[in-house]
């Protein structure tokens, strides 16, 4: 089965319905990340999305190493916003204009390209000075140095605005069958052609191998219940339950992406055959699901 293309809200971006999440990616592993984007890539995965925060900016720079003569195949996106401290301590929100000029510069070095295609703001708050950050964002639009921008929030009384203020093509936000808080907000960023890219979309793990704990309001006896009949449904669809938790996200309208992050090579040749298994799924294969998943989970702060 060949992989699905998605085209994010109302740009001309057209993304693999799976992408790779680089901040998986292990500093000094040389083989095993080539292997990890050669194998994505000839599965038809072109979506590739980091940030400068991870590792300090070097994560960029092992992207820019790993796609060297490459970067014409991906669709690269960076995120800013975050300023790490001198002292390497932690790091600052900074949402100003001149920091997200100037920040660009330095990701754009460190991936060794003349552009990214998506630029995506990492945070925000109700607080920020939105015009100025818009301002930023546009400028860089209109220099070529980006071609599209989004913003990567779970704060609805964030995301929302700039969906109304801005020209935003993309909301990177967690989302998965745990966590389906977004879906209260899913028909606005329709209206407004604004396409979700999901993050989280195993839930740490949890949707997939991982020993059952507590995640968000869920006990850990709720997350056993929910993995047992995960494992149910998937052996009955004889799908791996990688391959349910990938599906459900892009069932639903806005979703354009699932980003998923790969460290090792056994989790990269896993994914050989996902993509046939999701492509024999559909919403009716997750109604015993539903049976004990709550219907009632939203966010509860930065409500808009």
């Amino acid at each position: 089965m060949k992989m699905q293309y998605n085209k994010i809200g109302h740009s001309d971006l057209k993304i693999s319905e799976v992408g790779l999440g680089a901040m998986s990616l292990v500093q000094g592993q040389d083989d095993t990340n080539s292997y990890s984007i050669n194998h994505a890539r000839e599965l038809g995965i072109n979506y590739l999305d980091t940030s400068d925060l991870y590792d300090k900016g070097k994560n960029e720079e092992l992207i820019g190493r790993l796609l060297s003569g490459e970067r014409d195949k991906w669709i690269l996106a960076s995120k800013v916003g975050n300023k790490w401290r001198e002292d390497g301590s932690g790091w600052d929100w900074k949402p100003s204009k001149d920091y997200i000029l100037k920040a660009v510069e330095d990701s754009l070095r460190r991936l060794k390209t003349d552009y990214l295609d998506l630029y995506q703001l990492h945070g925000g708050t109700t607080d920020d000075p939105f015009d100025e950050i818009v301002e930023a964002f546009e400028i860089l639009v209109k220099q070529g140095k980006i071609r599209y921008y989004g913003i990567s929030s779970i704060r609805p009384n964030v995301f929302l605005n700039y969906a109304e203020h801005s020209n935003i093509v993309s909301d990177m936000m967690q989302y998965s069958i745990l966590d389906r808080r977004p879906e209260e907000y899913f028909s606005e960023l329709s209206k407004r052609n604004i396409s979700v890219l999901a993050r989280g979309t195993v839930a740490q793990g949890l949707l997939i191998k991982k020993a059952a704990q507590k995640y968000l309001s869920y006990s850990v006896h709720d997350v056993l219940d929910i993995q047992k009949k995960i494992n149910t449904i998937a052996n009955e669809l004889n799908v791996s339950s990688l391959a349910l938790a990938l599906k459900y996200p892009l069932l639903h309208e806005p979703v354009a992406c699932c980003v998923l992050g790969i460290r090792t090579k056994t989790q990269v040749n896993a994914l050989d055959n996902v993509f046939q298994e999701m492509s024999t799924l559909n919403i009716d294969s997750y109604s015993q699901l539903f049976n004990v998943l709550p219907d009632d989970i939203k966010y509860q702060d930065h409500r808009k």
